[in-house]
């Protein structure tokens, strides 16, 4: 699993690429509690590279999307496709997330 943070205009835009397993969904998890800490309330999670995501992956997205809301913040995923999609929409969670 690959992440890329940058911050564009007060919003932290995340890259990911590759499968999120359990290592990947905590480090994934410390670097967005981190950019909270910092201050960070808007996030864009971009997912298009990425190829499969477990339970834990999606645990800590649910996570980090309470957590922003607690904050008046925000956080929007973009680009799922396949079968990281069919597993959003199986499990209702693109009713959940704001989806671009």
């Amino acid at each position: 699993m690959h992440i890329n943070t940058n911050v564009v205009n007060n919003r932290v835009i995340v890259e990911l690429a590759g499968s999120m397993y359990v290592e990947g969904a905590e480090l994934l998890r410390e670097k967005l509690i981190k950019c909270m800490e910092e201050g960070q309330q808007h996030f864009l999670i971009k997912m298009a590279n990425v190829d499969y995501i477990d339970s834990s992956g999606l645990g800590v997205l649910v996570s980090i999307h309470k957590r922003t809301r607690q904050a008046n913040g925000s956080l929007v995923i973009s680009g799922i496709t396949g079968f990281v999609k069919e597993l959003f929409e199986l499990t209702r969670l693109d009713k959940v997330f704001t989806m671009e």
